[in-house]
């Protein structure tokens, strides 16, 4: 069965921050929905995007439509990164490793900003980086409209990042916290879905924010 997608679907993602339409093998854009995407300058992505509840962002880390995660942290991250890549796997997830590959001195905003922008293109469902405090990252993230780069610093900070804030970044330091900590972080991030209801209203406002600035 076809699913025809219309104008106002296109829309609805435009307005919630979205900059790429993913479009399965079974669905049909309207030739209003088409003119629209063009307009708009969206990107078209061959991929099955998870059901999208009414009134509530898709959960990126949840709904893993690629099943693939984007890994990138500076030379202070670098032991990290690799810990939290092994983690993934072991889970079933396919990582895309932007660098940096060793721990030769590095700048952070060039690792930031690879890993984030293939978040921000539907090529990865989420992203984490590492870097010695998790704050300068997350800084360089947050610059990208559509992303949501949460700092954590213990479990409760990660399940508000998800459940409150819908987060699709996670930013963790290797220096200022110990690894089984972050082990727990990525757990509790990975296990918590986004509350939706009253924390959409305010994510709406944010991405109200975030368009004024980006025109």
């Amino acid at each position: 069965m076809v699913k025809v997608i219309t104008e106002s679907e296109v829309l609805k993602v435009y307005k919630s921050g979205g900059r790429t339409f993913p479009v399965g093998e079974n669905e049909m854009l309207t030739p209003l929905a088409k003119d629209r995407i063009k307009e708009l300058k969206i990107k078209l992505v061959k991929k099955t995007p998870a059901p999208i509840i009414e009134g509530v962002i898709q959960d990126p880390v949840k709904s893993k439509r690629t099943n693939k995660v984007s890994l990138g942290g500076d030379h202070t991250g670098f032991k990290v990164k690799n810990l939290i890549s092994k983690i993934l796997v072991e889970k079933g997830f396919e990582i895309i490793d932007v660098g940096t590959y060793d721990e030769n001195a590095c700048d952070y905003p060039d690792f930031a900003y690879a890993a984030s922008i293939k978040v921000k293109n539907g090529e990865t469902d989420f992203a984490v980086l590492v870097d010695a405090t998790g704050i300068p990252s997350a800084i360089t993230a947050n610059k990208i409209p559509g992303i949501r780069a949460c700092t954590c610093y213990n479990e409760f900070s990660a399940r508000s990042a998800r459940e409150h804030n819908n987060g699709n970044v996670l930013v963790v330091g290797a220096k200022s916290l110990g690894e089984e900590t972050i082990k727990s972080i990525l757990e509790v991030w990975l296990n918590t879905s986004f509350g939706g209801e009253r924390h959409q209203k305010r994510l709406d406002k944010i991405t109200t924010i975030e368009k004024e600035f980006s025109k």
